[in-house]
């Protein structure tokens, strides 16, 4: 456990008690999560490789003597109570739908709640929000792992994945896939996640960072983004027009090969989301298969692809992230991309240890000179997913 995570868990532990007038029983945490490649192929059933990032959320829980839930956390100064009965989409918004969506989600999901007793939660977090690295899923994940133990549900981790995929589609109201819940429960140290969202199953592929004397740099640009509006939900709907058009249950039926014949039959716009799409899910399998091939050093190209894509085809980064990747790779970064859903966020940068400094110096710069506002840029270590830490 590094300090960040000691320090962490420490003011979740004296929030808990200061909020509440008691100790926690338990501290369990969860990372937020970096997607190393294969952005808005989720939801297509395709397949994604991210990893868990070494900044979590961590949740103390107490148990109460009712069948109320009540959440609070340093990010915001009200508490939020209300039964587990009352919970329904829609009876709960702001950053509360998160952990009490996903009490929701595991009743909506199959779990016998009906005799278990109410529990109050308290919520640090050091996961940026807004950033692209999925606070979200990483509050959605130990609120559900911490309850999951606690209530003696037995429910392993791809079903707590889906609870809080669950969880952020119905009650927060993101169309997103199962990618960062996925992430956030079965990172593992210098490893990726490599998942094929159609099947669920998920295979940890060792990324060799650590030994290549590479670090990823991520290049916070503080342009904001809502997952749960606009371009997000838009993009998703022109994914799944195109799919009905071309008669396949999924994008992930498409062929790079299919994309002549898609041209004809799809207008433009759709045609760039959709060979958005398919063109991603064959860069995440040739990530993969570099990675073990020829090592970490190979997959710059595909990086920069990849962010090529998002922003000409999938139309979702926005002139800070294009930047930060030019300037990244122009300072020497074996690659760089956009991370996250886009509109804003962060790009991430694989670069050499040596070279961090003068590419973040690089990058501010170049952001000063556009008139962006500074960047926050910080570097992240692929690193355990979900736990009980005490």
């Amino acid at each position: 456990m590094t300090n960040a995570d000691v320090s962490t868990g420490d003011l979740a532990r004296a929030g808990f008690a200061d909020r509440f007038g008691r100790s926690p029983l338990g501290v369990w945490s969860a990372p937020g999560r970096v997607n190393l490649i294969g952005e808005h192929t989720d939801y297509n059933e395709g397949f994604v490789f991210p990893f868990a990032i070494d900044r979590r959320t961590v949740v103390a829980l107490g148990e109460r003597s009712d069948r109320a839930i009540r959440v609070a956390s340093t990010f915001a100064p009200e508490s939020v109570e209300i039964a587990i009965d009352d919970l329904t989409p829609g009876a709960v918004d702001g950053w509360a739908a998160y952990p009490l969506g996903v009490v929701w989600a595991l009743g909506a999901s199959g779990a016998d709640l009906a005799s278990v007793r109410g529990v109050d939660l308290f919520i640090d977090s050091d996961v940026p929000v807004g950033a692209g690295l999925s606070s979200s899923a990483a509050i959605e994940c130990a609120v559900a792992l911490a309850l999951d133990e606690h209530w003696a549900l037995g429910l392993d981790r791809p079903a707590l994945a889906s609870v809080g995929q669950l969880a952020e589609n119905r009650v927060v109201g993101a169309p997103t896939g199962i990618m960062d819940q996925s992430a956030s429960l079965l990172g593992e140290a210098d490893a990726g996640v490599f998942l094929d969202c159609r099947s669920r199953d998920a295979e940890v592929v060792d990324l060799g960072f650590a030994a290549a004397g590479l670090s990823v740099l991520v290049i916070d640009t503080h342009v904001s983004h809502e997952h749960a509006t606009g371009g997000y939900a838009a993009r998703r709907a022109s994914c799944e027009a195109g799919a009905a058009a071309l008669g396949v249950p999924s994008l992930r039926d498409v062929d790079p090969g299919d994309l002549p014949r898609a041209a004809e039959l799809l207008d433009d716009e759709t045609f760039r989301r959709v060979r958005h799409v398919v063109t991603e899910n064959r860069r995440v399998l040739d990530t993969v298969r570099s990675l073990r091939e020829h090592g970490p050093a190979s997959i710059g190209a595909l990086l920069e692809a990849s962010h090529a894509s998002m922003r000409d085809d999938f139309e979702i980064s926005v002139p800070e992230l294009d930047l930060a990747v030019a300037t990244a790779v122009d300072a020497g970064a074996v690659g760089a991309r956009m991370t996250g859903g886009g509109f804003g966020g962060a790009a991430i940068a694989l670069v050499a240890d040596d070279l961090v400094e003068t590419t973040s110096g690089a990058v501010r710069a170049a952001f000063a000179a556009a008139g962006f506002r500074e960047p926050t840029i910080f570097t992240v270590a692929p690193s355990q997913g979900a736990r009980r830490d005490g």
